[in-house]
């Protein structure tokens, strides 16, 4: 019995050992690759002992779910358990590897292909090493249209939209008006996916209606960056008033100016009344008191 399990203690300890010796090395940054393109996902791995390129074995997998992404062995591809989606997009360097690279190649980069990858490799040592992959898309050049093109009234809200397809992930959206006054408070953006995993997104602003004003919409890829903007300026002549609502503004503005020049005339007609009335009454206190001094005189000259 002892002499069946020695045997496999010594290989246990040896593969201990051995893990202890292998150095397998992968980014410490997440990879990004564009969606549909491909991208290499470097590993490198270094060995104590010389080696040949078919004692190697490398295996590549999915962290979270432990698929099968890519497996070589003896100098063959071992995809039996590689999973479907993968098929015919995954490959090493095999005249690298006796350099130590175990890179796997990805052709046609999807959406779904983002996550956690694990690189094993073994040569008569053992290693592994985890990197990650984020897939990115631009965005379409983005567009903002106005919510009406006419009869705008000066004072209402006004709903601008700006609209962009095609990209991942999902972008942060910056409005701002023709000073640079950041106005995404008053803003509501919806993303929905395609059958790809790309994002459309829609981003509506509310605004007051002011004439000669300029609005813009940048749209800004958190791994790609600032992919571009759009500009939309709501200028005097897009904003009237509806006929209706026109007429009725002169119709009234007529009766003011109307009623102003009446009432204009009815107070200088007070006024001249007025005036008039004072001259009057001078006139009458300048007689009876001349009446009085007549008297006066009269009585001082019969006395």
């Amino acid at each position: 019995m002892m002499s069946l399990l020695l045997p496999l203690l010594l290989s246990a300890m040896l593969a201990f050992q051995a893990v202890a010796m292998m150095e397998v090395h992968v980014p410490d940054q997440p990879v990004v690759a564009l969606h549909n393109t491909d991208v290499i996902l470097n590993c490198s791995f270094s060995s104590t002992a010389p080696f040949n390129a078919s004692d190697v074995t490398v295996f590549w997998q999915l962290t979270d779910t432990k698929r099968s992404v890519y497996g070589y062995r003896e100098g063959h591809d071992q995809l039996a358990d590689q999973a479907e989606r993968f098929a015919n997009r995954t490959g090493l360097f095999p005249h690298e590897l006796g350099l130590g690279n175990a890179s796997l190649l990805l052709r046609r980069v999807v959406v779904a292909d983002e996550g956690s990858y694990m690189c094993f490799v073994r040569v008569r040592e053992y290693g592994s090493a985890a990197l990650f992959l984020q897939v990115a898309a631009p965005y379409s050049k983005p567009v903002v249209t106005l919510e009406s093109e006419s009869n705008l009234r000066p004072g209402e809200e006004v709903a601008l939209t700006c609209v962009a397809y095609g990209g991942y992930p999902e972008a942060d959206v910056m409005w701002q008006d023709g000073g640079g006054r950041n106005l995404t408070d008053n803003v509501t953006t919806s993303v929905v996916a395609n059958e790809e995993g790309l994002f459309s997104l829609t981003s509506v602003l509310t605004v007051v209606l002011e004439p000669n004003s300029t609005y813009s919409c940048t749209l800004i890829n958190p791994l790609l960056g600032e992919e571009g903007n759009a500009f939309v300026t709501v200028t005097g002549q897009n904003i009237s008033f509806p006929p209706v609502a026109l007429w009725v503004t002169i119709g009234l503005a007529v009766c003011l100016l109307v009623l102003l020049v009446a009432l204009a005339a009815v107070c200088r007609r007070k006024i001249k009344e007025s005036c008039e009335e004072a001259r009057r009454e001078a006139e009458e206190a300048k007689e009876l008191e001349e009446d009085e001094e007549s008297k006066t005189a009269m009585t001082l000259l019969k006395s």
